[in-house]
C-alpha cells in the first residue's frame, strides 16, 4: 500500500511515450543538456572575469609624526605610540 509497484510505472512511461512521442523527449533531454553546459560555460566565464579585475588602488602618503588638528573640534588628534621594531631572537 501507498508504494507504486513496477505495472504503475510501466504504465506510466507508455502514457508518457504516447503523448510526447520518442523524437520529443529526446529533443527535449537534448534541449536540458545543452542548458546545463551553458551554465557551466557562464559560471567559468565569470570567474575568469572576477580573476582578471585588478585590485582597488592605494593612495599613500606621507606619513607625519604628529597628524594636525581634526576637522571638527580643531583640535589636534591623539598620537598613537610608538612602536618598538627590533627585531626579536
Amino acid at each position: 500500500m501507498g508504494g507504486f509497484s513496477l505495472w504503475h510505472w510501466v504504465i506510466v512511461l507508455l502514457i508518457v511515450v504516447i503523448l510526447f512521442g520518442r523524437g520529443r523527449i529526446s529533443d527535449i533531454m537534448g534541449d536540458f543538456g545543452k542548458g546545463i553546459t551553458s551554465f557551466k560555460k557562464g559560471m567559468s566565464d565569470a570567474e575568469k572575469h572576477t580573476d582578471v579585475e585588478a585590485p582597488a588602488a592605494r593612495i599613500e602618503g606621507p606619513v607625519s609624526a604628529s597628524p594636525g588638528p581634526t576637522p571638527m573640534t580643531g583640535e589636534a588628534a591623539p598620537t598613537a605610540a610608538p612602536v618598538d621594531q627590533t627585531p626579536r631572537p
